[in-house]
């Protein structure tokens, strides 16, 4: 799950396409997605001139033009991968159901990339 939060003044149509930048970002990883992988983003803004107000009088709304995005989409790019390698690197072990799931080895990935040039 992919929780995606920004205080631009967005509509439903381009917080969603906000939402699917973060699902392709897990592609810059290496993820591969398959029926059942339970992949899901969510995208909302908290920009004040997008508020429900009391329901008795016309609300101007402010957004941000369609044409104004890409920023944001390449900053949502960028932040959910580097969300996904933090989240790798900061793992522990897991057992459940009698396995158990290593932990990424950090003193061998290092080696890995540092001999790869990365």
């Amino acid at each position: 799950m992919i929780v995606v939060a920004t205080d631009a003044p967005l509509d439903a149509r381009d917080l969603g396409r906000l939402a699917a930048r973060a699902i392709f970002a897990m592609a810059r990883t290496g993820s591969t997605y398959s029926n059942g992988s339970g992949d899901f983003a969510i995208a909302f803004s908290t920009h004040p001139a997008l508020r429900v107000g009391d329901g008795t009088t016309p609300q101007t709304r402010m957004l941000l033009p369609t044409d104004s995005v890409s920023g944001l989409f390449e900053a949502t790019l960028d932040a959910t991968e580097e969300a996904i390698y933090n989240s790798l690197l900061k793992a522990d072990d897991t057992t459940s159901g009698g396995r158990t799931i290593r932990a990424l080895p950090i003193p061998e990935l290092r080696s890995v990339l540092t001999k790869y040039g990365r």
